[in-house]
């Protein structure tokens, strides 16, 4: 039975009794203060000792969370999750604390911030709600959009760092704040909140794309034929990259037959919905469960997951690491995120299958590395609209002469008020408006950068006769079912939206894309542009508007529309071979402004060192080779060409201590040798960390190749995936067949011998030894090793994961 109280006094006391015996511990509030902290820093202790799950997500809303008090959140234990929202001037205000243990789950929700007053001895009032699990789930679920929301970012020594620069910087501008905050409050508090209306579970069905008999069709049947060889050859995961609307999750439901328990798991409820439908008309002999903030049906045979429920400890640990013979992650581009990281470490399937339309990743992070570089099949859009599989384009590209340089870039977007001061104008509502009526045809989806450019330009539209509508989770009276709906049957020409068709919902009939925004991510543009493409009766192509101004990306997205691969090496092309079916139409100005922005980029060093500087916020620390090629935002092949190593970046970027310039001074040379020297084969860079494995005193010994072999023959044949990629030329095959012998005999022909004689004498191989021409100051090997492994490491993935892509 449900218990609900009135706490006005004494908070605080009972957070602390709650937490010595939660399994679950959430906190949500605006601000925190040095002295809450202090006041449940124990108990948060002890509850992580004791292996609670503990997240705590607070804000940066007007600067009111001090530094000290992040700081001492971050003493505490390095178990507890926290997370920092960036609020951009828009007021966060949430106070709320959630509690879950094995009997009884409790949520206090008021007026108490994270502060000793507020938790002891103020004036407070808050609402305790115990053995309410509809509502506790409902609160946890909300929770967990915050805390993993793109618009936090996770605390760290860096990011703490950062905050604490501007918060100084606030506060000596505004030595008042305080008082001003509480104005501000007050303000906030008197006004009516702007009721939100829960996002709706949508299932938009496609009754002209019915299968009738559920088989494989088009894509599909290739695609699992692939996947099913994969099974044969005893793999045990498989990225399928398909381009949206060629049915990714009913083959994902076909290939299900071969496995008993199959998790399926997705990070939006739509997709979960139609899932478990899809999977439904292909097996209707078995039994599916939603497993979400709401509905735990944790018994089904095939069960449809939200990653943001299983980010919770209690429920993840309700499933055996090995309860699931087939793992399905849909949109897999999102599978680099730390979260879904966590699931992956903690479940063994005996297969893992990845399903997305865009595995490659603007931040840069590896995707295709989680299922170790095995694409079993790849088909993009392009080749799908050869295929006649979807359906043609004309895109035409409207020139914006809005002057993007002087909108601050935050990072990962544009900032919002300075980008609605241009955005809501007349003028170019206007502009938009004749673009548009110009080259529509029936139904189209209007993609916009906000909530508020969605509103103004649907109200734009309509004043100006047209139907039209802003579909998001603040709009009041309106259903997104039904929007849908009236815009299949032709009663609405727009629906404006922000990002709500990215991914899960297809609505065929769509015959015209607006895009009133600037491209911000590729990945994200590929999505959208796929929702437009799906075959429909009637529709013979797609028309794409795109208004294109001197805004970031704008002069690398076309790329995405080119056929014929010949993309510059950074990515750039004013003018794409598209599909013979398919139109591209640039206004003049816009082939003039793309020309202009290639010879006058943004120069690419600000750029490298932006990216690097983010990551390093992002990871708390000065990140590795590797983890600059799979997280950073920049291509980390730049790096190599703009500085000859990654050190010398550093170098240049004033990262490395007054030592560590002196030992990249001295060993400069063999630096930029290991990272420059060609790799047909990862041949090299295996001998290299053969030698790397000896130890830091040793390292740099020489070495012979029967003393390599043992680890050489080892490394490249502990993954059939290795040996399929780097021993498939004869003669690489017969050395193999001889083992050791054979492969000293390989060793010695290729990457000894090869290296040596181009190395201009940094490394020699005569009479059958193989040697590096350095002389180590003892106290530089530690350093100097380190660094060199960094680059073999580096080196050997990115080796590998270029070949995945090369033979997939």
């Amino acid at each position: 039975m449900s218990k609900i109280d009135l706490v006005t006094s004494g908070l605080g006391r009972q957070l602390l009794q709650r937490m010595e015996s939660a399994a679950t511990i959430c906190i949500l509030t605006s601000f925190v203060m040095k002295s809450g902290v202090d006041f449940l820093k124990e108990g948060l202790k002890k509850a992580a000792d004791r292996g609670a799950d503990i997240k705590v997500c607070t804000g940066d809303y007007l600067y009111v969370t001090q530094p000290d008090a992040l700081q001492e959140l971050l003493k505490i234990d390095n178990r507890i999750q926290i997370r920092l929202w960036r609020s951009n001037g828009v007021s966060f205000h949430p106070k709320a604390y959630l509690f879950s243990g094995e009997n009884e789950e409790c949520l206090f929700i008021g007026s108490s911030n994270l502060s000793r007053s507020a938790l002891n001895t103020g004036v407070e009032w808050n609402i305790a709600v115990s053995d309410e699990k509809e509502l506790f789930n409902k609160a946890l679920s909300e929770f967990l959009k915050l805390f993993l929301a793109d618009q936090t970012i996770e605390l760290n020594s860096e990011t703490l760092k950062a905050y604490r620069t501007v918060y100084d910087q606030v506060h000596e501008s505004n030595p008042n704040l305080a008082k001003e905050w509480t104005e501000a409050e007050e303000i906030e508090m008197m006004l009516p909140a702007e009721e939100e209306i829960p996002a709706q579970v949508d299932l938009v069905h496609d009754e002209q794309a019915e299968y009738g008999k559920i088989i494989p069709r088009f894509a599909q049947i290739d695609a699992l034929e692939e996947l099913n060889k994969t099974l044969e050859e005893e793999y045990s995961k498989a990225l399928v990259v398909m381009a949206t609307g060629l049915g990714k999750t009913y083959l994902a439901g076909f290939f299900a037959q071969n496995f008993n328990n199959v998790l399926f798991i997705a990070h939006r409820e739509e997709i979960l919905y139609q899932a478990k439908a899809s999977f439904q008309r292909i097996m209707p002999d078995r039994n599916f469960g939603i497993y979400n903030g709401r509905i735990k049906e944790g018994e089904a045979d095939v069960i449809f997951a939200s990653i943001y429920t299983l980010s919770i400890n209690t429920h993840i640990e309700r499933f055996s690491p090995d309860e699931f013979d087939l793992i399905v992650i849909d949109e897999f581009h999102h599978a680099a995120a730390n979260t879904y990281q966590r699931v992956l470490e903690y479940f063994s399937p005996k297969f893992l299958l990845g399903i997305t339309a865009t595995p490659d990743r603007n931040d840069n992070k590896d995707v295709y590395a989680i299922c170790d570089g095995n694409v079993a099949f790849r088909l993009d859009f392009l080749k799908a609209i050869e295929n006649r599989w979807l359906s043609p384009f004309k895109y035409y590209g409207v020139y914006d002469d809005t002057d993007y340089s002087q909108i601050s870039w935050l990072g990962t977007r544009y900032d919002e008020e300075q980008l609605l001061q241009v955005q809501l104008r007349e003028g170019m509502a206007e502009n938009i408006l004749n673009a548009w009526k110009e080259k529509k045809q029936t139904r189209t989806i209007g993609f916009c950068s906000s909530v508020r450019q969605a509103d103004f330009l649907s109200n734009y539209f309509n004043s100006k006769g047209f139907n039209t509508v802003s579909l998001h989770s603040r709009q009041k009276g309106v259903v997104r079912g039904n929007a849908i709906a009236m815009l299949e049957k032709g009663k609405l020409d727009v629906i404006f939206t922000v990002d709500l068709f990215n991914e899960g919902v297809d609505i065929p009939p769509v015959d015209t894309l607006l895009f009133v925004r600037p491209t911000e991510s590729l990945t994200v543009f590929t999505q959208q542009i796929g929702r437009g493409l799906r075959l429909y009766p009637g529709k013979e192509y797609c028309i794409i508007i795109d208004l294109i101004g001197n805004y970031r990306n704008a002069d690398i997205k076309l790329s995405l529309f080119d056929s014929a691969n010949n993309r510059s090496r950074n990515g750039q092309i004013v003018e794409p071979t598209v599909p013979q079916t398919c139109e591209l139409n640039l206004d003049i100005k816009v082939i003039d402004l793309l020309k202009e922005m290639a010879r006058k980029r943004q120069p690419r060093r600000d750029k490298l060192y932006e990216d690097y500087m983010q990551l390093k916020q992002e990871i708390g620390q000065r990140p590795t080779y590797l983890e600059l090629h799979l997280k950073g935002g920049s291509d980390s092949v730049h790096y190599r060409q703009e500085f000859k190593s990654y050190i010398g970046f550093l170098e240049w970027a004033d990262e490395l201590s007054t030592y560590e310039q002196e030992v990249y001074m001295r060993y400069h040379d063999w630096l930029e040798e290991a990272e420059k020297t060609s790799m047909a084969k990862s041949y090299k860079m295996v001998v290299l960390l053969a030698m790397l494995n000896r130890g830091i005193n040793d390292w740099s010994a020489p070495i012979t190749p029967r003393e390599a072999a043992p680890f050489f023959h080892q490394y490249l044949t502990e993954t059939e995936y290795r040996k399929r990629i780097d021993f498939s030329d004869k003669s690489s095959k017969k050395l193999w067949e001889y083992a050791e012998e054979g492969v000293g005999q390989l060793i010695a022909r290729m990457p000894m011998t090869k290296w040596s004689g181009s190395s201009n004498g940094l490394v020699t191989f005569n009479n059958g030894i193989f040697k590096l021409n350095l002389e180590i100051h003892p106290e530089n090997r530690e350093t100097l090793c380190g660094w060199t492994r960094e680059i073999c490491e580096y080196r050997l993935h990115y080796h590998f994961e270029r070949k995945a892509k090369t033979h997939s």
